[in-house]
């Protein structure tokens, strides 16, 4: 399979790309700073670009199956100012599924269900900022034709990989507050080959 990963040096995106690699897909990256890649593998193909830039996109998107994105949100609006590039490129070059992560803040909150976590008293942050631009996101692929999924997990710690978590459509698994990042990279990579979870929300956690 041809996979595209977006966010690929960052903490998931880099595992991600290792889970990718190891069964022998062939992987491209869209990444700033390509030094920032430690990974060397002959089925991996690292474009430097900005995923902010239509041309960028457009050449690291030609010949993808499928695109999974770990872009967070670095306190700025990348994450939503990239999606409307990156839907256009996905229909201009046919590819239909796409994989991102998210957050729990944008899965429903149990306490209020007709409103998101992060707008609720079930969330602790302070800051409601990555909330909302992931939320965002969630709105545009929404009303895409795109098989979408966004994996969201809650507090992210770097732990190892367990591969034993719960998993639950549009809601937190209860009493969850964790998943490690070789975890929630693993889960996410997974579901290139299970459609269960199309056009939902997914929260994770131990």
């Amino acid at each position: 399979m041809q996979i595209l990963v977006l966010g690929a040096s960052g903490r998931v995106g880099s595992h991600i790309v290792a889970n990718a690699l190891k069964d022998q897909h062939h992987v491209t990256v869209l990444v700033r700073n390509p030094e920032k890649c430690q990974t060397h593998d002959k089925n991996l193909t690292i474009i430097q670009g900005n995923v902010l830039n239509r041309e960028d996109i457009m050449r690291a998107f030609h010949g993808a199956d499928i695109v999974i994105s770990a872009l967070n949100t670095d306190g700025t609006n990348t994450l939503s100012e990239s999606m409307p590039l990156i839907i256009d490129a996905m229909r201009d070059e046919g590819i239909k599924r796409i994989i991102t992560i998210g957050t729990a803040g944008i899965l429903q909150s149990r306490l209020s269900p007709s409103v998101l976590r992060y707008q609720s008293s079930e969330s602790r942050r302070k800051s409601t900022r990555a909330a909302e631009e992931h939320h965002r996101v969630y709105m545009m692929l929404q009303v895409s034709t795109l098989e979408w999924t966004i994996v969201c997990p809650p507090y992210l710690p770097d732990g190892v990989h367990l591969g034993v978590y719960r998993v639950e459509r549009d809601v937190l698994p209860e009493g969850g507050t964790e998943i490690s990042v070789r975890d929630t990279a693993e889960f996410t990579y997974n579901l290139i080959k299970d459609d269960s979870y199309v056009k939902s929300r997914v929260g994770i956690s131990y």
